[in-house]
């Protein structure tokens, strides 16, 4: 990999992790749903105009839009909303196990062995971490953010059955384009509080929907595409890795949250999991994710 490349691909997971810190914070100021919403309305405008209109997968798309997007981040976002950013993003990487998981049961993909080992390790470090006397109130919040998830896992097997007909930007803008007019309208429906939380917004609050709508995903996809049309995804799994790490950092820095030793030891084993499941060579498809 080139130098540029590798800095570019590692800003990738400072940028998801900012993001993801920022979400934490606003979650304070909006709703889950109308946040994720707010993003993804202008993740949409921004790249709609210079992406091709995917013909006749407008269906397939909306119903990727409602699993991966909708369901995922309205499940993913309320659990964050109550527990730490930390904790949050150490139950998100089952991602990685369930997608595999997902892959053999509807695709036939066996996982062998070596992954077997990595789904194992990565749940074996979730039950120590949700074992522990002081996590057993947040049981809830932390099962809604495994289940965000087990969507964005089953929106990887939707997407892998698009074939190559819709290019990786024209997927994230159309997703966008379909997801936050849902999650708006699932907010209204849902939740409450929308005209009191527009009113009394702060530039905190409104500078986090700019960021996770221009940086974090029209920006962040649009350089970690770029880095992955021109290099091997074996070489680019690890760098996401980074993310939990730096977000963890950033919720101790920037939100004052102290992890217990037990959290972030759990955290290593959940990360441990997944590291030995995506640098097996043969798994590209993991790495083809619609917007974090």
């Amino acid at each position: 990999m080139k130098s540029r490349d590798l800095i570019l691909a590692l800003s990738v997971p400072l940028n998801w992790a900012l993001g993801f810190t920022f979400a934490k914070a606003a979650l304070a100021e909006f709703p889950p749903l109308m946040l994720m919403g707010m993003r993804f309305c202008i993740a949409a405008m921004i790249l709609v105009w210079f992406v091709p209109r995917p013909h006749g997968y407008f269906k397939a798309i909306l119903l990727i839009s409602l699993v991966s997007a909708t369901l995922q981040y309205g499940l993913t976002f309320t659990g964050l909303s109550l527990i730490d950013a930390s904790l949050a993003v150490i139950v998100i990487h089952l991602e990685v196990p369930f997608a595999v998981l997902l892959a053999y049961v509807f695709l036939r993909e066996v996982p062998g062995v070596q992954r077997m080992i990595g789904i194992a390790v990565a749940f074996a470090g979730i039950a120590l971490i949700a074992g522990q006397p002081d996590i057993r109130g947040q049981l809830f919040p932390i099962a809604l953010t495994a289940a965000g998830a087990l969507m964005w896992a089953m929106g990887q097997i939707m997407v892998k059955n698009l074939d190559t007909g819709v290019n990786s930007f024209s997927l994230i803008a159309w997703v966008g384009v379909f997801a936050g007019p849902q999650m708006l309208l699932a907010s209204l429906i849902i939740e409450g509080g929308q005209i009191a939380a527009i009113k009394n917004a702060t530039w905190i609050g409104w500078g986090t929907v700019l960021y996770l709508g221009l940086i974090m995903t029209a920006l962040g996809y649009g350089i970690w595409y770029r880095v992955l049309s021109r290099n091997p995804v074996s070489q680019l799994m690890p760098v996401l890795l980074l993310m939990p790490v730096i977000t963890i950092i950033l919720s101790v820095v920037l939100l004052g949250e102290r992890p217990s030793t037990v959290i972030i030891l759990g955290g290593i084993i959940v990360l441990v999991g997944v590291a030995i499941i995506v640098m097996k060579r043969d798994n590209p498809e993991l790495a083809k994710t619609v917007p974090k």
